[in-house]
């Protein structure tokens, strides 16, 4: 797998969290498993979120 692109941020958060009422954040598009545990994801597991969540249109950034 290539290396994750320079400016990228370390995690999608984008303070729009809505994993408490939705099955996948609307702000960042991880579900809520992927959210609690993003600290201890091996560094694999983030890109496998990072593309899937980028295909669908996530992260929301305001701006």
């Amino acid at each position: 797998m290539a290396p994750p692109p320079k400016n990228r941020p370390d995690t999608p958060c984008v303070a729009v969290c809505s994993t408490l009422f939705d099955d996948v954040c609307r702000g960042c598009g991880r579900t809520a498993t992927e959210v609690s545990h993003w600290v201890t994801m091996s560094a694999a597991e983030k890109d496998a979120v990072w593309i899937r969540i980028t295909r669908e249109g996530y992260p929301k950034r305001q701006g």
